[in-house]
């Protein structure tokens, strides 16, 4: 992948990681121009977004808080690894 294709995809890359809104914003950002660094990080959200739904839903109430924390925190490490990644032009 070129600097061309991360340069033209960074923008929306990054707004892909401000909540789940953002992750909609860059999704039809990229509808019309298919650019593959930002597709990337697209996905990552919603795989980020997903695992913290189901952290919130389904282990939260039923399992251990304890547990809940940690795989939050986890998730939070991922999303700013993500997301320094994405101001950076690297795919992790």
């Amino acid at each position: 992948m070129g600097n061309q294709t991360i340069n033209e995809g960074k923008i929306a890359a990054i707004i892909s990681y401000i909540t789940i809104f953002g992750t909609i914003i860059a999704f039809f950002m990229n509808n019309s121009a298919k650019n593959s660094f930002t597709s990337f990080h697209i996905r990552q959200m919603i795989g980020l977004s997903m695992a913290y739904s189901l952290n919130s839903w389904i282990v939260f109430p039923f399992l251990d808080k304890t547990a809940a924390a940690i795989i939050t925190i986890i998730l939070f490490v991922l999303w700013f690894i993500g997301f320094i990644g994405a101001i950076k032009g690297e795919k992790n």
